[in-house]
């Protein structure tokens, strides 16, 4: 009994304290008795409760407890009032009172309410009057799993809702549960924490397609072929083992892969993507687990693992059902011999061909370019990912252009590594950056190092020739021919400087012989004034080897806005050491809008790739609620993203 009234003393204090506030008060209560408490506790469920077990009666215990739960904080405050009214979450309710019941007419019931009346009438008001003490009833393990089964079960047919429905698995919610172990080596049992995780957790569904359609059409009767990529870095388990320094927060149970594996593959299967991208994949469990399970599922996979020693890399899979391989290109960034790109990071582009219906020609919708990658972590070396996301651009180019010099639709997917808003975001989204004099630690966002009294910068060229990437991000081998460049710089090209603003200008520095340097020259009137070069109004700019910016001509923008306006706070994927930030991203080709550029910054609007709606990031303080990342509930340290395309049907 003493035991049934510790555990429920403390679900209650979990659910509604940080962890360091149970800890404190676990750690200075279970080292003594507590029998007043106890029997206080037992008086007042014997006060609540009637002396039959009637459905009338169950009904008013569970409403009673839902307007106690609403006094807590508000990490319950709305899931557990919905779950007390809920039928499935009564008819626990009435085990759980059947269970108290016969506690209560065992031998402590007399021995409680004994003790009860030997209390003083202060002290006796004060324990009795703790209603929210009486919101969670001890439960036994096989009513746990009952509950959050049925409440699953029901749940499932909601797509924006993340129920993993682990309990139905015995392998997953083991008859024991295992203890939790605080600082000071005391164990109580965890919080039954599925169904509030779950509250906490949700994620909307966001449909963004505004035009008025009906399913797999839009206005003006174009048909769409519509797919879900998703893009997820699901935490190799050689990297959660080398830095268990950064999960601290997590008890070490939830990042076992015995325990992490089952919640990942039923995220995956309930949200049902066409195109799953994954990062951290652990090569063993890939070809032992997860490549066989996706098999199942109907996808087809891909694999790369990182190069040198690392255990771990990067997969895409697609459905066959709804797509063909056309071709897969694996890229690894480390080159030997070159500073900039000695890492072993490393990417994948497929171009897919999309499958229609019989009697529709596959021609009639354009392939599609999908490409995934995890760029170097390294907050100090931006000059690394700068050239790494240019490798990748430049495979993606090669693959991505059609014969008439335009780009099949790009959906670029990846932990880049780099926040919102940071140069290399700039770079991916705008199609340019200039980088000469930058400091490094500056691309990526990630931290500032603005203190540092010698830091790295970034100096043009940003990589050798030799390299065979131009600043266009283009591969020597695909670039125009050489004599359109030499046109740029024929005779007539270079005299238009001859007289140019600069080569006018006299240097304060220069030292005056009479009749040499102390005339100005002038622009004879035949001669050409300086004017820019004219390129193809199709072609990008021209910029020499050396200018100190790169570009590329695939615009691209991402799913994500990376703000939250109903919260007024940002987005985040994941939360390391605590700090929530957003490094995972879903890029999509789409259109530029004419004169849309906006402080820099270009805007665009769907072209024959639409971008339909997606699943809802979250902000820092819901996961601070939920202890951040992993969790029981999400066992990764990112969450996924989500995104619907749709692809326009029609003739090319």
């Amino acid at each position: 009994l003493a035991d049934a009234f510790f555990t429920c003393q403390k679900n209650v204090l979990l659910a509604k304290s940080t962890s360091t506030q149970v800890e404190g008060i676990f750690a200075a209560s279970r080292g003594r008795s507590v029998p007043e408490e106890q029997e206080a506790l037992l008086q007042q469920w014997l006060e609540l409760s009637p002396a039959s077990d009637t459905a009338p009666a169950v009904g008013k215990v569970s409403a009673a407890l839902a307007s106690d739960w609403l006094e807590g904080s508000e990490l319950l405050m709305t899931s557990l009032s919905d779950l007390n009214s809920a039928p499935e979450v009564t008819w626990c309710a009435g085990q759980q009172l059947a269970e108290l019941h016969t506690l209560a007419s065992s031998e402590p019931r007399d021995h409680a309410v004994a003790e009860l009346a030997k209390l003083p009438a202060e002290e006796t008001v004060a324990v009795v009057g703790s209603a929210p003490w009486a919101a969670v009833m001890p439960q036994t393990d096989h009513q746990i799993v009952g509950c959050a089964t049925i409440d699953v079960e029901g749940q499932n047919e909601d797509p924006a809702v993340l129920a993993w429905s682990l309990a139905r698995d015995a392998e997953i919610v083991p008859v024991e549960p295992s203890a939790w172990t605080i600082q000071n080596m005391e164990q109580f049992q965890p919080l039954p924490a599925e169904l509030p995780y779950h509250e906490i957790l949700w994620r909307d569904w966001e449909d963004l397609f505004v035009q008025p359609y009906v399913p797999e059409q839009v206005s003006g009767n174009v048909p769409l072929f519509e797919f879900r990529v998703m893009s997820y870095n699901i935490l190799a388990q050689d990297l959660v083992e080398q830095g268990f320094d950064l999960y601290l927060h997590c008890h070490p149970d939830i990042l076992n892969w015995n325990y992490r594996l089952p919640n990942l593959l039923q995220e995956i299967q309930h949200w049902d993507p066409d195109v799953l991208c994954l990062q951290e994949v652990q090569e063993n469990h890939y070809w032992e687990q997860l490549e066989p399970t996706f098999r199942m599922m109907g996808f087809e996979c891909f694999y790369k693992r990182r190069t040198g020693r690392k255990t771990d890399g990067c997969a895409v899979c697609y459905k066959h059902s709804k797509f063909q391989l056309i071709s897969v290109n694996p890229i690894e960034y480390f080159r030997p011999g070159l500073d900039i790109l000695n890492r072993d990071n490393v990417g994948l582009v497929l171009l897919l061909q999309p499958l229609l219906p019989e009697g529709l020609d596959l021609k009639m919708v354009s392939p599609l370019c999908v490409a995934n990658t995890h760029v170097l972590y390294n907050p100090r070396r931006g000059d690394v990912k700068l050239a790494q996301m240019a490798l990748l651009l430049a495979e993606i180019d090669k693959i991505a252009k059609t014969a008439e010099g335009s780009y099949y639709p790009v959906i670029l997917c990846g932990d880049l590594n780099s926040v919102p808003d940071s140069p290399l975001y700039k770079f991916i989204r705008n199609g340019q950056l200039s980088y000469h004099g930058m400091p490094a630690w500056k691309v990526s966002g990630q931290e500032d190092f603005s203190q540092q009294l010698h830091p790295r910068k970034l100096l043009a060229p940003l990589w050798p020739s030799s390299l065979g990437v131009t600043d266009n991000c283009q591969f020597v081998s695909v670039c125009p021919s050489k004599k359109s460049d030499r046109r740029k710089y024929s005779r007539d090209f270079l005299l238009q400087f001859h007289f140019c603003d600069a080569a006018c200008e006299r240097p304060p520095q220069l030292i005056f012989l009479e009749g040499v340097t102390d005339a100005k020259p002038d622009r004879p009137a035949h001669w050409p004034k300086h004017a820019a070069v004219v390129n193809d109004p199709d072609s990008q700019p021209f910029f020499p080897r050396s200018s100190g910016v790169i570009q590329h001509g695939l615009n691209l923008t991402s799913v994500y806005s990376h703000f939250l306006p109903q919260r007024g706070r940002p987005e985040v994927t994941t939360m390391p050491m605590g700090l929530g930030a957003t490094v995972d991203y879903i890029f999509y080709s789409a259109e530029p809008m004419e004169n849309g550029d906006r402080g820099g910054r270009r805007l665009y609007q769907d072209g024959a790739l639409k971008l339909l709606g997606r699943l809802s990031l979250l902000s820092e303080d819901v996961l601070l609620m939920a202890n951040g990342l992993p969790n029981p509930f999400c066992s990764s340290d990112h969450l996924c993203l989500l995104a619907s395309f749709g692809l326009e049907i029609s003739s090319l």
